[in-house]
């Protein structure tokens, strides 16, 4: 990281480190932004799609047919930012066995559960770090880096950049781990004031600067993209977790992670804005598209199962396939407070009605509702 880079930033400063290095330690956020006209239009398309997604998560009877689907969507995603190799399918499958062949699924999974979390604890607290460490503890529990002080952070300088790069030559070093304490409650009560700033705009200055202060040793991209949704719920522009951003960030990964050092040398945030507001209209807009798609196909196969004359578990289970693609004959069995033999009658009836097939080279045997993860799969 050049120095030289930083000299003019009005978003932050250069401090030396030891060895010829030095670091970015950026300034406490802003609590107001110039609008222009590009930027007021960008989030009048932002906040208009949110609204609609916002209202359809109100409207549902069930919204959690839609979130853990696109939970798990944004899990994946987030994660192969990453790095990880680990599909939806894959997700599922590891849930449904509890184990998998694609080591990367115990990762996604605890994203899952990491956003569980935080979302849990929202009820209890509003978004500070103690809620930030308990989530990147269970982010983090068992995986790669779990010997990286998970729910702590970091106590030695990190650098970004290609592996093996020294620090002298990365592309980005955070700041020394002693001013992390300050960073993050300056941090904490930006996300926590009450301020005229749109809160899309202030969500997208608060992920700038979570990334930036990078606190931990590792997992700070997936603790910082589960953030987004987070603060949106916590304040009050979503009901439930529906709107994911990694899709958005996942397609464009190097304009994502440009805009980003873009406003630490230049200190424009415009280009960032934009750029973090588009994503919040696309996935919303996709959000939007793909429930709708899986509503029609669930009425279509509610027609199914009434023509066959099912009883009243046949619907039960349906609701299950939606929120869970892929099951076992012991959870059907589980969820329908059923014998096996029951829960095989009922697979068996699912597989005729073109609703499930079972998933070959599995054990235990699993079941999956290929139409539904084909929707849930297909590219943004």
């Amino acid at each position: 990281m050049r120095p030289e880079d930083f000299a003019d930033s009005p978003t932050g400063r250069v401090v030396p480190l030891a060895g010829g290095a030095c670091a970015y330690v950026p300034h406490p956020l802003p609590e107001e932004i110039a609008f222009d006209q590009r930027l007021v239009a960008s989030l009048d398309r932002a906040s208009r799609s949110l609204s609609v997604l916002a209202g359809i998560g109100e409207t549902l009877p069930d919204v959690g047919l839609l979130v853990r689907p696109f939970l798990r969507r944004e899990a994946v995603l987030s994660s192969r930012i990453e790095g990880t190799q680990a599909s939806l399918t894959d997700l599922f499958a590891y849930e449904a066995a509890g184990r998998s062949d694609v080591a990367d699924s115990a990762e996604v999974a605890n994203y899952v559960r990491a956003l569980d979390r935080g979302h849990g604890l929202l009820s209890e607290l509003p978004l500070v770090m103690r809620t930030v460490h308990q989530v990147h503890g269970v982010l983090m529990d068992g995986v790669r880096g779990h010997d990286r002080r998970p729910g702590e952070l970091r106590d030695r300088q990190v650098w970004i950049g290609r592996a093996g790069t020294p620090m002298t030559a990365a592309r980005f070093v955070p700041p020394p781990p002693s001013m992390l304490p300050d960073l993050l409650r300056d941090w904490e009560r930006f996300v926590n004031a009450d301020m005229d700033m749109p809160p899309l705009v202030q969500c997208a200055l608060m992920h700038y600067q979570f990334e930036t202060i990078h606190p931990y040793l590792d997992g700070n991209g997936r603790v910082g993209r589960l953030l987004i949704t987070l603060f949106l719920i916590a304040r009050g522009v979503l009901p439930a977790p529906l709107l994911y951003l990694s899709a958005s960030f996942e397609r464009r990964r190097t304009e994502y992670y440009d805009h980003l050092l873009a406003v630490s040398r230049g200190g424009d945030w415009r280009p960032w804005l934009e750029f973090f507001l588009e994503g919040v209209r696309e996935q919303a807009d996709d959000a939007l598209a793909r429930s709708r798609m899986l509503r029609t196909l669930h009425e279509e196969y509610r027609l199914r199962l009434q023509e066959q004359r099912e009883t009243a578990n046949a619907f039960v289970l349906l609701d299950e396939l939606f929120a869970r693609p892929i099951v076992s004959r012991s959870q059907v069995a589980e969820v329908l407070s059923m014998t096996a033999a029951g829960a095989r009658r009922i697979l068996d009836r699912f597989e005729r009605a073109g609703i499930v097939v079972p998933l070959e080279g599995t054990w235990p045997q699993l079941f999956a509702a290929t139409e539904v993860l084909e929707l849930l799969e297909a590219p943004s």
